[in-house]
């Protein structure tokens, strides 16, 4: 039972129909290569999405397409890092972000996300970390792998931190269009129109296409004082030729009137259900906690330490795989520091959920390390 990956096609997810009509009709379209920054088409629609998004300071110019977010993330740092340059990253974190700052000779220091107050950030842990090298925060929100979204307060104190210490903002907003209960997603670059930001997000989990490889990125507020690091942004992105073309060929149309994903986060919905059950299953064992999510595909619950007394997070995850047939990934995987968490994807229908809450259960009922 493969619970440890948000990839939502090996889940019985789709592309809506309106998505699949419009590549097929434009295929014969897409054969050469776009402007490396992307097709007209799919900037004015992201351009568009960004005002409504209130982010200020955007026109077409300022958006570049990726083959995914990942690799406009691995862009964005090779183009601002030299060695020994500091970036704030949560803990937890989406691995990657670590991953491609340590690629480009940067230091990644982490910041610690308080699960006790819904895995926001820990602003004084932030304030404490800031250094003379550190050129940068980063945010995930929704969160990767909490489920956490940061409500506008926790957002402007970050900005306000940010433009104490004069840092850029890096915010990668990939699952802004799966929040769940009500709740409004707040881009924080919408409150920082004074300071450079970088706004990511993309097609791959809010229309159900990861492999299609289609990802933004938005450059706005004070893009004067970065005008370097925009070049050397741009220098990059030529080298690469361009984004997947096929893919940037239905972002307008997969950005505007009718949304299918709303089906889904609502109540009946499968990812809501999914997101109310597996909470529920989890935190009836005995021994474990968790916020609950409001927002992707993801909880991170905790594990009494006391009662297992697990020491090495990753050999729970191998046993649990061993005896159960149950893959999950540890925290550590994500950059948490205490071998007393785990991430678990809840994309698989109710039935499969049940399943593996019920051998999860089983197993820590005589597990201890």
């Amino acid at each position: 039972m493969k619970l440890n990956l948000g990839n939502p096609a090996p889940f019985d997810f789709h592309a809506p129909d309106e998505v699949v009509f419009d590549l097929r009709r434009q295929l014969t379209k897409c054969e050469g290569y776009s402007p490396a920054n992307g097709l007209f088409s799919a900037r004015k629609a992201i351009m568009q999405y960004a005002q409504l998004k209130k982010i200020p300071n955007v026109s077409v110019d300022d958006i570049y397409t990726g083959n995914g977010v990942s690799e406009l993330i691995n862009l964005c740092m090779s183009a601002l890092l030299d060695n020994g340059d500091e970036i704030l990253i949560p803990s937890p974190d989406y691995p990657l972000w670590t991953a491609c700052v340590t690629l480009a000779g940067g230091k990644a220091v982490h910041y610690i996300c308080d699960e006790q107050s819904d895995w926001y950030p820990d602003l004084a842990d932030i304030r404490r970390k800031i250094t003379s090298r550190t050129k940068a925060i980063v945010i995930i929100n929704p969160n990767n792998p909490t489920g956490a979204l940061y409500p506008r307060e926790v957002l402007q104190q970050i900005v306000d931190i940010a433009r104490e210490h004069q840092l850029m903002i890096f915010s990668d907003e990939i699952y802004d269009r799966l929040v769940m209960d009500g709740e409004e997603h707040v881009s924080i670059a919408s409150l920082a129109p004074d300071l450079f930001c970088v706004t990511y997000s993309g097609l791959s989990k809010s229309h159900m296409v990861a492999g299609f490889r289609i990802g933004w990125m938005i450059l706005s507020g004070n893009k004067r004082i970065a005008r370097d690091y925009i070049e050397g942004i741009k220098m990059l992105s030529n080298m690469r030729l361009c984004s997947n073309v096929p893919a940037q060929s239905i972002v307008q149309t997969a950005l505007g009137g009718f949304q299918s994903v709303n089906s889904y986060i609502e109540p009946g919905g499968r990812i809501y259900e999914q997101r109310d059950y597996i909470y529920h299953a989890l935190t009836e064992i005995p021994g474990i906690t968790a916020v609950k999510p409001k927002a992707a595909f993801y909880i991170f619950p905790k594990l009494d330490s006391k009662k297992f007394h697990i020491v090495d997070d990753e050999k729970f995850v191998l046993d649990l795989l061993k005896e159960k047939k149950i893959l999950l990934i540890h925290g550590g995987g994500f950059n948490w520091h205490q071998p007393d968490h785990f991430r678990v994807v809840y994309l698989p229908r109710l039935e499969v959920l049940k399943e593996a809450a019920g051998k999860i259960a089983d197993f820590l009922s005589t597990y201890h390390q």
